[in-house]
């Protein structure tokens, strides 16, 4: 793992706020999230880069001397992203990692004159992309109760109010063979963190894994889909999206009772889309999303039965 923008700006997130809480909310995550990634990006730097007490969160030399340049850093790269924005050019698309990318993709050409497309499993990421004017459009999947904390100047709509996250398994895995898969029975597994983990998506794993009774043991961090082999292997299993269908030598199962759940939004910077071409891409998200979601033999009878419904009234 190496430092990314996005841990540069959480650091200067939390220095400008002087507190984890004030900067989580600013963040639109988790304070536990930001703890998370504050901890990944102290381990990066050989250091720690906070002191926190009563006081809030005080800059440790090293941290101070981080603050320094990351914001000297995010200034020109803010400034470089201004620039580009304001000169026209293709629209900047970002999307989280998802089945239907491709044939959103071939939808998003016909609508739009000029696109490109970055996939990114942080949805923190992608918000604050949007948010520092270096996309333009994103869909972004978030835990079911998050906020974005998008600014003003970004509008959102959400495709589907929630959606069940799935488990990948082993498809020699004893469990495979059930319609759905209990959250306690998975108590002895290796798991692949899930993507975003820094979202609060690992946050939410280990809450609803304390509810059934156990800590999951976290024993591989890779990007999203790295963690196949191993899964297929029977070394790991891994939350994925519903509409996955997993891969040669892998079963994705619904968990029981849905103890996971993520809600798909579509968000935009109004100063790139007109009203017309954010609900034309706004279409062509929903109908992206809801063919895989119909060509998945897993989801689609939970897709059939509430997920139309929920979508059509969102």
């Amino acid at each position: 793992m190496e430092l990314e923008i996005r841990h540069l700006r959480a650091i200067c997130a939390i220095g400008n706020a002087g507190s984890l809480s004030r900067a989580a909310t600013q963040l639109g995550i988790s304070q536990p999230s930001l703890t998370t990634l504050l901890q990944r990006v102290e381990r990066l730097v050989g250091g720690k880069l906070f002191e926190r007490g009563r006081a809030g969160a005080v800059p440790t030399a090293l941290g101070g001397q981080m603050l320094q340049r990351a914001r000297l850093l995010l200034v020109e790269l803010d400034a470089f992203g201004s620039d580009m924005a304001s000169r026209g050019g293709p629209t900047r698309f970002g999307s989280v990692h998802m089945e239907c990318v491709p044939a959103l993709y071939s939808r998003l050409e016909s609508t739009l004159d000029d696109v490109t497309l970055h996939v990114d499993p942080s949805s923190t990421g992608l918000a604050l992309a949007l948010a520092n004017g270096h996309l333009d459009a994103a869909v972004i999947a978030v835990d079911e109760e998050s906020d974005l904390g998008l600014p003003r100047g970004v509008a959102q709509r959400i495709v589907v109010p929630w959606v069940p996250v799935h488990i990948a398994l082993s498809a020699a895995h004893p469990l495979a063979a059930a319609p759905e898969v209990e959250l306690a029975a998975l108590a002895g597994e290796a798991w692949v963190a899930p993507p975003g983990a820094e979202d609060g998506s690992l946050t939410a794993l280990r809450a609803a894994c304390r509810a059934a009774g156990f800590a999951p043991r976290i024993r591989f961090e890779m990007p999203s889909g790295a963690g196949r082999p191993l899964v297929a292997a029977g070394k790991a299993v891994t939350l994925v999206e519903p509409t996955s269908q997993g891969g040669p030598g892998v079963a994705v199962r619904p968990l029981a009772g849905a103890p996971l759940r993520m809600r798909l939004v579509f968000c935009w910077r109004r100063e790139r889309l007109t009203s017309a071409q954010a609900g034309r891409v706004f279409a062509d998200v929903l109908a992206a999303y809801s063919d895989q979601a119909l060509a998945s033999p897993v989801f689609r009878p939970w897709w059939e039965e509430r997920g139309a419904v929920l979508a059509s009234a969102r």
